[in-house]
């Protein structure tokens, strides 16, 4: 590449995050709430592993010998019970979303979580707060956690301009693995610091607080969608609120022209039915491919193993010649580091450029390959039982093969799955095939979480054999199986779906365009007040 090239290429990307910096920061304020999806999940792993809160809350004696199955399974049940929680609150967070629109149901369900995140600070206190308090909150903050992973990807694919859609969606995957980064050096330096103290859980646990208030106080600075505005009928404020997220003036040909296609696929779909049932939602021809996709890539994703190495790091790291509690969790910590910085490094320069389809196969080939590795060299050289004051050479070999790893996860399964099920559908099934995802993608993330310590302990270093085999087998089938959606618009979905023809949709849009050339579109802001085409573009 040309020094001219390349300076044209950094002041092109300057320019789009100006441009759409409204976006960004609408995506920055909303996935504040998906920073709490990776700090829940990962910091619960690294809190039951200390020995003063399994003494506490009575997992453990605090003399004698330790009954490792039951804390392997009082471990699966506080990081599972989230996930529980989540896959209801994502069922429910359709016909909530759809009623009172994305902002205002993000508002609500972060409230939701903040009574869940307070349940679980304040348990083993006086009056004995035990075990029943943290699962409480774990499973009433998952509810709001779940609705709030439905609804932020959809609300940010809505108010996204089709260029960029994939990278501006894909935050989301950098804000979990930001989530979960964080995680894991609280609980290294609560192992550092804190030993026989309730902050051991207390201050993890009350940290949610902090990112769950800034979505809530920072969805005060941004608009609602305008494609679930359109929906409701509300088209003046729908087309004000495009103008003002483009950063352009009401009239000008981009955002009548991206106005005219939300209009075109509404009337499309207004013509096809009356009212949207949950039978016309999921089996309307065009849709049922797009729900079995949405469940299955979710699916897939979770039997990649990542997730299972996520939330039990320490154990795994530990698993593989990490032996001090110390060494574990900064083992995981590096883990989470170089997952954060492979995901931004993607969604960045990445995710718009080199397709949905390859992104996925070549992840997926990757991983499958590292787990080979990883398991190949456990089984020939396994770790010993007493623990060493340094890692071996071989648990050494292990991590830096998680490492690259999640490298390959972060390139492809990890953010696109995510990117992808906002992609295709129609704007008035949305929330309908972004609570499907999001409830498969908790239901499996359930499932991993009970059973993962047991696979642990019990197979060792077939496991890593198992998340290869399905990673090669099944993931890697599947991306390429699907259709591309990178440069499409949302509402060129339904034509890559087969629920329009091409041709009816450039009619339908033409038709639109020279309504509004007609003077056929009310301009007025149905808000209080006025809209100010003078501050458009600030």
């Amino acid at each position: 590449m040309s020094l001219s090239n390349m300076t044209w290429g950094i002041g092109a990307e300057t320019h789009d995050v100006l441009q759409n910096r409204r976006v960004y920061w609408l995506a920055f304020i909303v996935y504040w709430g998906i920073l709490l999806f990776g700090y829940d999940t990962g910091i619960a792993g690294g809190v039951v592993q200390s020995q003063y809160f399994q003494i506490k809350f009575g997992v453990r004696p605090a003399e004698g010998p330790a009954n490792k199955s039951r804390i392997d399974n009082v471990s699966a049940n506080v990081v599972s019970v989230l996930q529980g929680g989540a896959f209801f609150g994502a069922l429910s967070s359709a016909p909530v979303s759809a009623w009172l629109g994305r902002r205002k149901t993000l508002f609500a369900y972060s409230l939701i979580f903040v009574v869940g995140a307070v349940l679980q600070t304040i348990a083993g206190g006086d009056g004995n707060r035990g075990l029943g308090y943290i699962y409480g909150g774990r499973v009433v903050s998952g509810f709001g956690i779940g609705a709030i992973s439905a609804v932020a990807p959809a609300y940010v694919s809505e108010c996204s301009p089709k260029q960029v859609r994939g990278r501006i969606t894909g935050m989301f995957q950098i804000m979990v693995a930001t989530g979960v980064m964080i995680s894991y050096f609280v609980n290294f330096g609560i192992g550092l610091h804190i030993h026989n103290s309730s902050k051991i859980w207390r201050i993890p646990f009350g940290f949610q607080l902090v990112p769950a208030g800034i979505m809530a106080v920072g969805l005060l600075t941004v608009r609602e969608s305008p494609r679930w505005l359109a929906s409701k009928g509300r088209h003046a404020e729908a087309h004000m609120n495009l103008a003002y997220l483009r950063r352009r003036q009401p009239d000008s040909e981009e955002v009548l022209h991206e106005l005219a296609e939300i209009e075109a696929a509404l009337a499309e779909e207004r013509d096809a039915r009356a009212s949207l049932g949950l039978r016309e939602a999921f089996f309307e021809r065009g849709n049922s491919l797009r729900f079995l996709i949405a469940f299955f890539i979710f699916f897939l994703q979770q039997w990649c193993g990542q997730n299972s190495v996520g939330y039990y790091a320490p154990q795994i790291f530990t698993s593989i010649g990490y032996t001090g509690a110390t060494q574990s969790l900064l083992a995981s910590g590096v883990y989470g580091i170089v997952k954060v910085v492979a995901t931004t490094v993607f969604i960045f320069f990445f995710a718009d450029s080199w397709g949905r389809k390859p992104s996925l196969f070549v992840s997926a080939i990757g991983m499958g390959s590292l787990f080979f590795i990883v398991g190949a060299i456990l089984k020939t050289h396994p770790i010993s039982s007493t623990p060493q004051p340094n890692p071996p050479a071989s648990g050494k070999a292990m991590a830096a093969m998680l490492y690259i790893y999640v490298c390959f996860y972060s390139m492809g399964w990890g953010p696109l799955p995510w990117v992808y099920v906002s992609d295709i559908f129609p704007t008035r099934t949305r929330h309908y095939g972004l609570a499907v995802a999001s409830s498969s993608q908790w239901l499996w993330n359930f499932v991993l979480a009970k059973v993962t310590p047991t696979l642990l302990t019990r197979l060792g270093y077939k496991m890593f054999l198992v998340f290869g085999t399905l990673n090669i087998a099944a993931l890697a089938p599947f991306s390429l199986i699907i259709p591309e959606t990178k440069g499409r618009s949302l509402e060129e979905m339904d034509i890559i779906f087969g629920a329009v023809s091409a041709e009816d949709r450039a009619e339908n849009i033409a038709r639109q365009e020279q309504g509004f050339s007609d003077g056929r579109i009310d301009t007025r802001f149905e808000g209080s007040g006025s809209f100010d085409n003078k501050n458009v573009r600030t």
